[in-house]
């Protein structure tokens, strides 16, 4: 017993030598430290303010001066995080707006740790970050009456949820409101959201008033010592944290930098000289049978005189040692034993057959299931009238990734992971896992893999084909090398500036792909996510329209459909948003952002730009009206000497931005009048104000005709799922520095 209270005497010392180790009821544990000498750098130095009683801990200067509710060893802080809301009275009127927001200089919230909340019926929340990961996302929460609501449940109805990325170190949160919670402001008068750590929210019908007075949400931060990995830190021992003897380095799985902890067998602060002490698990495990013996890190158990085995309580004991009649006796039970293990092994070999037949059953089940023999059906049919889809096998395409391994990542979406994928004879291509499949849509979606898979057309990315033996089908398609539009325009990449001649030309080819889509396929075709980072650009920056997870055929006799909304933020057509009805317009607009994006260079949603400023589209449109074009030209494009033809762009932008689709030009208009610019830009002796007959003459392209029209089709690929908050074209737009 005097043994264990000096072992625990020891480990409870987690501070510097005469370093204060709490503020108020707050543990500090070393690395982190209050005054000068007492804690590891600057990012570690915790704020103690004694003007409370008790004291509170906040975090560091550069960081939002959150208050801490605990700090672990284990590489997790938790702070405190302001909840942002929307309250409307009986009346309608707004009574209460607040936003929420966080900024971290070094430690990034833990994506595992956290969920993104919005509570509400009539409500729709959006989540967006610029620092260490820049990403926006959200959920949408409605229900018409509170027994539609269930305790306990983020499903959508009443209360949502959603995960965040990565590498996070600020975020902004907004909520918004559809109808001002006129339909429900009996039992539900406000809209809330908040970032959380999982497990801590448990939601209840009560929150739907003023969620039970809450203000603040407990949140998780993943910390980690310095920026390098624990190879590299070890290299100077001087600057290398693990101080104690018995310790190990652990790689940080959320941004750069590591962690330190006590081996096995070992308990105290591994930051710490002489920080790790040997736990006696003789005094307070004892997992012995016999005798226990105390070892540095572990234990010896060990049998008494005339007793054979290891002495382990989870082991084999300690037993009696047998004599020369003990031997005999035991040889037929060994014989027994013996016979017994070769039954068992015959039976693992059976077992393996079996399981290896199983498999194969499995794979021909879910080839049956995705519409495998249809296809096949299909396919025979059109053989050799044109250049089908092929179908791989899932051993093929799991050899090609490597088993999926996470280095042949190229991209993640709301509805699937992309695959780089190389093949024996080196041919590479992009793989896409989705992550659902609507088993009632797979006779559509069989259809769709045949016409995708027949478009030819320069400037749309070819679907290869598929694989229908896993459960969600697989699809393959070609490899574009050069990165994306928006990596180009936004530079994330070394070689970013695209000279105007070069984006007028991308504009042109996207438009083409767009119209023949539209309207020289065998069905017309409907992207429905058209964006900077959904068009691909190759060695020769000719552009490739790709990413059709959200697009949908149109049958002949239809103009539009009526669908769930599908779309990213900042580029979602106003009027598809309101009324589901999805027509070829919604294309046009999505391209007018796409426009507004090449001839700005700015993204088309931004939470760290003033508020009027935030969303693309409408600040652009209310630019052109104020005939202030050239204070958002792109710098890289502003001393090109073309201002006039940039203006004639803006104003094709401009038509293709109106909030009413009838009044948007048609794809094939659009195309023709990129296509006429084009020319003038290679050949300025034609005139640029051409009428679209003329131009159409010049470029001797029939009305109908934007491709090789080779055959039927679309393609497939992953999609951002998400909602636009475009309301009466006003976008909610939450402040990245505010708040708490």
């Amino acid at each position: 017993m005097f043994g264990l209270l000096i072992f625990a005497a020891e480990v409870a010392s987690q501070t510097k030598p005469g370093c204060v180790d709490r503020c108020g009821s707050l543990e500090i544990p070393y690395p982190f430290g209050i005054s000068d000498g007492c804690f590891l750098d600057e990012s570690f130095h915790i704020t103690c303010n004694t003007t409370f009683n008790p004291p509170r801990a906040f975090l560091p200067r550069g960081n939002t001066a959150a208050p801490i509710l605990n700090i672990s060893l284990d590489g997790e802080l938790r702070v405190s995080s302001s909840i942002a809301r929307q309250c409307y009275n009986a009346s309608g009127m707004m009574v209460d707006d607040r936003t929420s927001a966080l900024v971290l200089a070094k430690f990034p919230f833990s994506n595992t740790r956290n969920r993104f909340t919005a509570v509400g019926c009539d409500t729709f929340a959006a989540i967006a970050g610029t620092q260490g990961q820049n990403f926006t996302t959200g959920c949408l929460s409605l229900c018409d009456q509170i027994n539609n609501v269930a305790n306990g449940s983020c499903a959508g109805i009443g209360c949502c949820q959603t995960m965040i990325p990565r590498g996070m170190r600020n975020f902004g949160a907004a909520v918004g409101t559809l109808n001002n919670h006129s339909t429900v402001n009996s039992f539900n008068p406000c809209s809330f959201a908040f970032l959380v750590e999982d497990g801590f929210y448990n939601f209840s019908t009560t929150d739907l008033i003023d969620l039970g007075n809450k203000q603040d949400m407990p949140v998780v931060l993943d910390w980690t010592v310095g920026n390098v990995t624990c190879q590299e830190a070890q290299i100077n021992l001087t600057t290398y944290a693990c101080q104690a003897t018995d310790i190990e380095c652990l790689e940080s799985s959320n941004g750069p930098g590591y962690r330190c902890r006590c081996k096995a067998g070992f308990k105290g602060n591994a930051y710490l000289v002489n920080g790790c002490q040997d736990i006696d698990e003789c005094s307070t495990s004892n997992p012995c049978s016999g005798t226990c013996n105390n070892l540095p890190g572990g234990v010896s158990c060990s049998c008494p005189e005339g007793f054979e085995g290891d002495g382990m309580m989870n082991g084999t004991g300690c037993r009696r040692i047998a004599n020369t009649s003990d031997e005999k006796r035991l040889i037929i039970p060994l014989s027994v034993s013996i016979s017994l293990l070769v039954l068992i092994v015959a039976g693992c070999w059976i077992y393996w057959g079996v399981q290896k037949r199983k498999l194969i059953k499995m794979k021909e089940k879910f080839f049956e299931q995705n519409g495998g023999v249809m296809l096949q059906q299909q396919l025979s049919k059109h053989r050799g009238s044109f250049e089908t889809a092929r179908i791989y096998t899932a051993e093929e395409l799991k050899k090609a990734t490597n088993n999926y391994h996470e280095s042949r990542v190229l991209g993640q979406g709301g509805y699937g992971t992309v695959y780089k994928g190389i093949f024996p004879d080196n041919k590479v291509v992009a793989i896409k896992k989705s992550k659902i499949c609507d088993q009632s849509q797979i006779e559509q979606f069989i259809n769709e893999v045949l016409v995708l898979s027949q478009i030819n057309h320069r400037n749309v990315v070819k679907l290869l084909g598929c694989c229908l033996e896993t459960e969600v089908p697989l699809l393959v398609y070609e490899f574009i090398t050069n990165g994306t539009l928006s990596d180009h325009l936004h530079d994330k990449l070394p070689t970013s500036s695209l000279p105007w001649e070069m984006r007028l030309r991308v504009a042109a080819d996207t438009a083409g792909a767009l119209a023949y889509l539209h309207s020289a396929t065998s069905m017309p075709i409907i992207h429905r996510d058209v964006k900077t980072t959904n068009i691909l650009l190759d060695n020769n920056y000719t552009a490739k329209v790709a990413d059709f997870g959200a697009s949908r055929l149109v049958p002949l006799d239809h103009t539009q459909l009526t669908t769930l909304v599908q779309g990213t933020l900042g580029y979602l057509d106003p009027e598809y948003f309101h009324s589901s009805q999805l027509t070829d317009k919604s294309d046009v607009y999505s391209f007018g952002v796409v426009l507004a994006e090449l001839i700005t260079g700015k993204q088309a949603l931004a939470f760290d730009r003033p508020e009027k400023e935030r969303n693309l589209a409408m600040y652009f449109v209310s630019s052109m009206k104020e005939n202030r074009l050239l204070e958002m030209l792109d710098v890289h494009i502003v001393n090109e000497g073309t201002v006039n033809q940039i203006n004639q762009v803006a104003e094709l932008a401009k038509k293709c931005l109106r909030v009413r689709s009838e009044e948007r030009p048609a794809m094939k208009e659009v195309a023709m009048e990129l296509e006429g610019l084009k020319v003038v830009e290679k050949h300025p002796w034609i005139k640029a104000d051409s009428g679209s007959e003329e131009t159409e003459n010049l470029l001797l392209v029939p009305s109908n005709a934007f491709g090789s029209n080779l055959g039927n089709g679309t393609a497939t690929a992953s999609t951002t799922a998400g909602f636009d908050s475009i309301k009466d074209q006003i976008i909610f737009s939450p402040p990245l520095h505010g708040g708490r």
